[in-house]
């Protein structure tokens, strides 16, 4: 049964449009998952669903009983009641036998927030984003639309979530970059992209898959169309002649051609490694400990970093994770223990909580306060050309920061960080409100990244991608350090009979790549080894691997270097033979005779014309060798 149907709906945000012209249907059984770079509307898109906000065009048709439950990104309660209070008002109705107020105690409880009683505005962010989901999940609704409910959720409370939402049988519609989620829980991806809105029935690996067929098939067309344009532009420069009905309609494809709608190819988050020299010494942390009131949270901890270290840290919520980062950053002193720093030491800190943005200067003021200019390796390269690689176009670079959305926020305070030049890359949950491209292209780099990366995360695929050593916080201020990703300290901890890290979002379905369990545990109470990372990659390459360069053959150059005279001869023919026509028009004999000929060199004329494309397209591809 049909829930809710968008049709032809369209929005615009001050100068950008958001989407336009979309159309969408929700049925039971359906759990979508809505992608996109941050700043498409995604958030927006799912108020227009929710009733919350009216679109510029186009209509919302809703089921007359269907009932929606909405999570927004930043939940409102009232100081005036308990937590518990806020998230049970007008839950409550006489004619239900449930115990509602104990059912959203025991969801509480789950999530990590015994406090029922407590104020509202003495909880963290995280927390009452948390309560705000209790409340979401309680209301009697068809069809639950979420935005970002699986930020601030460590592992345990994911897997509730993920198995919740399985089986509760309500329709879900949700924003969510946590790709294991969104493989487990979805059955449809709806992407919006450049304005438009593409649905794929299947999960996410699925829609990756699907999305990759799709580009495929709209670049090869993007391709033929360049090529035909082209073709036909030498065609029109050569003097087209209207006087026949195919060459009007060569001029129209032409026109046509010219005033098509281009394919764009996605813009991308592409840094280069901007770091500054890393000296022999780096950070030497030496059995430094903290404790707040009766609880301890890091106990006894020593490390040398290593210059190749891509650390992942672990852990349940409020053990003592971004403590530790910052008494790495000297933002927090231990109370034992000291940390010191090498004299070439620059630590970029990308913090859970983006840095004060100055909400009413422009985005390339706000970047050029950083740095004017940035040595690259590809050179040096200017604050505004930094902004471009971070998808801040030319007009969103002159847009004033208090306009942007809490994503393209978040992607301008990463893009501060790695302006400054880092040989230190701290990251404190960096996949929190960052839109999945970006996150796959950050990962790539932090792969290539010339310094140290020490991360706080609960993506399993994020630690997968990037990590090659794990701390697991592991109770009682004892940190644990495992060799390799997150698969690789999984993999130990089911050989060892340990439990899991519950810090961490599990997923079923397929994501970044696996490692080999060749690694144990080691006690992090020592200090770390000093010795280089030992991976090497086979750099072996013989002969036979060299990649075949494209080449004209003897024929093909010489049939490049007379085709234009080719078909500029077809051309004055037909043309002739056109003139032929129109003065035998009482000839029927003659005329038929004139006919066939005219119509085998229009053959010949449009054979050439392809093979003009083919001959070009690969005389480009040759040039592009040299």
């Amino acid at each position: 049964m049909n829930l809710i149907t968008i049709e032809h709906v369209s929005k615009s945000y001050t100068e950008r449009m958001l989407f336009d012209d979309v159309s969408l249907g929700i049925n039971e059984g359906d759990r979508i998952g809505i992608i996109g770079i941050n700043g498409t509307g995604k958030s927006t898109f799912l108020k227009i669903l929710a009733g919350l906000e009216e679109p510029d065009a186009g209509t919302v048709i809703k089921g007359k009983e269907v009932r929606i439950a909405y999570l927004p990104q930043n939940p409102v309660f009232s100081d005036e009641m308990t937590l518990l209070q806020n998230i049970t008002e007008g839950l409550v109705h006489p004619e239900e036998y449930r115990d509602i107020p104990g059912e959203a105690a025991a969801m509480l409880r789950k999530l990590g927030i015994p406090e029922t009683e407590a104020v509202p505005s003495t909880l963290s962010g995280g927390q009452r984003k948390r309560a705000a989901l209790v409340r979401t999940l309680l209301m009697p609704a068809d069809v639950l639309i979420l935005d970002e409910p699986t930020n601030h959720l460590d592992s345990a409370m994911t897997e509730w979530l993920e198995e919740y939402l399985k089986k509760n049988g309500k329709a879900l519609v949700m924003i969510t970059h946590d790709r294991y989620f969104l493989d487990a829980v979805t059955n449809r991806i709806v992407e919006l992209d450049k304005g438009k809105l593409y649905s794929y029935k299947e999960n996410y690996t699925g829609f990756l898959l699907l999305k990759a067929e799709r580009e495929a098939m709209q670049l090869a067309t993007e391709r033929k169309n360049q090529s035909l344009y082209r073709q036909d532009l030498a065609w029109m420069m050569r003097g087209a002649r209207a006087r026949s009905t195919k060459q009007k309609a060569h001029i129209e494809r032409f026109e046509a051609l010219k005033n098509r709608e281009k394919i764009v190819v996605d813009g991308e988050v592409e840094i280069n490694a901007l770091s500054s020299r890393l000296g022999k010494k780096t950070i030497e942390v030496t059995n430094i400990s903290k404790t707040f009131g009766e609880k301890t949270l890091i106990k006894d901890f020593s490390y040398i970093f290593l210059s190749t270290d891509r650390i992942g840290i672990i852990g349940p919520n409020g053990c003592g994770k971004s403590t530790l980062l910052k008494m790495i950053t000297g933002k927090l002193a231990p109370d034992t223990g000291a940390v010191e720093f090498g004299t070439t030491i620059k630590v970029g800190y990308f913090m859970q909580e983006n840095e004060a943005l100055n909400p009413d200067i422009r985005v390339i003021d706000s970047v050029r306060e950083v740095a004017e200019y940035i040595e690259t390796s590809e050179g040096k390269i200017s604050a505004s050309q930094m902004c471009e690689k971070f998808l801040f176009t030319d007009a969103m670079q002159y847009t004033v920061i208090g306009k942007l959305s809490g994503g393209e926020k978040r992607r301008l305070a990463l893009l501060h960080v790695l302006m400054e030049a880092p040989n230190v890359l701290i990251l404190d949950e960096p996949t929190n409100d960052l839109d999945i491209r970006t996150l796959s292209i950050l990962e790539d780099y932090l792969t290539r990244y010339n310094g140290i990366v020490i991360a706080v995360s609960h993506d399993r695929y994020f630690l997968d991608k990037v990590a090659n050593r794990i701390f697991s916080f592991e109770g009682d201020g004892v940190i644990r350090r495992y060799e390799g990703n997150y698969s690789d300290y999984r993999a130990v901890c089911e050989r060892e009979g340990r439990p899991v890290s519950k810090g961490i979002s599990e997923g079923s379905g397929s994501g970044a790549g696996k490692g080999n369990a060749t690694a144990g545990a080691t006690n992090a109470g020592g200090v770390g080894p000093n010795g280089e990372d030992d991976t090497k990659s086979d750099s072996r390459a013989t002969w036979k691997n060299r990649e075949q360069r494209v080449k004209f053959s003897y024929k093909e150059q010489r049939e490049y270097e007379t085709i234009d005279a080719d078909i500029a001869a077809l051309e004055d023919k037909i043309a002739a033979l056109e003139e032929e026509i129109a003065a035998s028009a009482t000839n029927y004999g003659k005329l038929q005779e004139l006919s066939a000929a005219k119509e085998a060199a229009e053959t010949e004329l449009e054979e050439k014309m392809d093979r003009w494309v083919y001959l070009n397209e690969l005389a480009e591809q040759i040039e592009s060798q040299k």
